[in-house]
């Protein structure tokens, strides 16, 4: 009959066996699992209204929950709720008419909020919109950009509440200049349903005076509230012209052709200059980059895509007119200038815009002190003394 060998018992290998794992307390358990519980980050979409916002909640990589409702001010201590949930939160919402209010409410609470650029979100044409569908596509953006993808939404430079409130001022000179041409407008086409020619500035003090003469009183009656809502409207224009021309820099450091009520427009638009970090990210900003439609081994190019502020475009394309006149050294100018000579009224105009975006890449230039206007063929506004 087979015998099994009797095993030596080894002191120096069991003297090496492993010792049982140190007992670990119930508390330390309790945290340990309470911390792996906890998500890594909260996603909030929110659809911003007046008197309601709606937001869906999306945590970590799980589905988006369904949409809330809240009152602003119920939906700003929800959101600093949601920091005692998890490690962060990062929610976004669209830039429109409500402004940046509610992104520093929540950044000042220790929440990340991003302003995007509207879109439609309806990507699959299904022609439905609610405000739950745009918080619910909000936050599955939100994720996806967090994640790494920057195409997945395009973030809103905030401005600081000071540049907001120049800007403000700009684009306040800018509301009334339209209104005196609406207004303006309307005074000569009641002047010509009555036969009567209303012509330029006419409720301008001497324009009022020669022509008030000549009405019958019907439509002296009625053109004369108008009138006084113009000249109203013309005083207003020239305090906020000064209060605009006074921020400006001295006429020694701006080129000539760029007015100080054209470069404080410009300025108070772009905000700040160090945020572009080469020129195409400067071109793109203006919208005067030219649209392309491009395929296989094709290539075409078609008008500006005019994706960008278009405030700031049209003030580069007004100043190109004048550094035309204005600035006969200009670099730029003086590789177009052979073809503004020849080319017809349709060319000159796409010549125009051409330098507009170069303009505003010689801007960003100056503003950061990449070069000099000597260095660009500029001549100063002002010599200096």
């Amino acid at each position: 009959m087979a015998t099994h060998p009797i095993r030596a018992n080894n002191s120096s290998k069991s003297s090496t066996r492993r010792s049982p794992p140190a007992l670990t307390s119930t508390a330390a358990l309790s945290e340990a699992g309470a911390a792996a519980q906890l998500p890594n980050v909260i996603h909030l979409g929110i659809d911003v209204h007046l008197r309601q916002h709606v937001v869906c909640r999306k945590i970590d990589a799980a589905t988006v929950q369904p949409a809330q409702r809240m009152k602003p001010e119920q939906f700003v201590a929800w959101a600093v709720k949601q920091k005692a949930l998890e490690h962060r939160v990062v929610c976004c919402y669209e830039a429109g008419p409500f402004g940046y209010t509610l992104q520093r409410q929540l950044t000042a609470a220790g929440i990340t909020c991003y302003v995007v650029r509207p879109q439609d979100w309806d990507k699959l044409g299904k022609q439905v919109k609610t405000d739950s569908r745009d918080a619910r596509e909000l936050a599955e953006a939100l994720a996806r950009y967090e994640a790494g993808n920057k195409h997945a939404m395009a973030v809103v430079r905030v401005p600081e509440v000071a540049q907001e409130q120049r800007r403000m001022i700009t684009r306040q000179r800018e509301a009334f200049v339209r209104e005196v041409r609406r207004l303006g407008a309307m005074g000569r086409s009641h002047g010509m349903t009555q036969g009567h020619e209303v012509s330029g500035r006419w409720w301008r003090k001497a324009g009022w005076k020669a022509l008030s003469g000549k009405l019958p009183a019907a439509l002296k009656d009625i053109l004369d509230p108008l009138r006084q809502l113009l000249v109203q409207l013309d005083e207003l224009i020239a305090a906020r012209t000064a209060q605009i021309e006074a921020q400006a820099s001295a006429a020694t450091q701006r080129p000539k052709g760029l007015g100080a009520l054209t470069e404080r427009g410009i300025d108070n638009e772009v905000l700040d200059w160090h945020r572009f970090n080469n020129r195409r990210q400067v071109s793109s900003y203006t919208g005067l980059c030219p649209s392309e439609h491009s395929s296989g081994g094709s290539r075409r190019q078609g008008s500006i895509n005019k994706h960008g502020n278009p405030r700031l475009r049209h003030m580069l394309v007004e100043a190109v007119w004048r550094f035309i006149r204005l600035q006969p050294g200009w670099k730029r100018l003086l590789k177009m200038v052979e073809k503004l000579k020849v080319g017809l009224k349709a060319s000159k105009k796409k010549l125009a815009v051409a330098l507009a975006r170069e303009l505003a890449v010689d801007l960003w230039r100056l503003n950061t002190g990449r070069c000099t206007l000597a260095d660009l063929g500029l001549i100063a506004a002002q010599e200096a003394t």
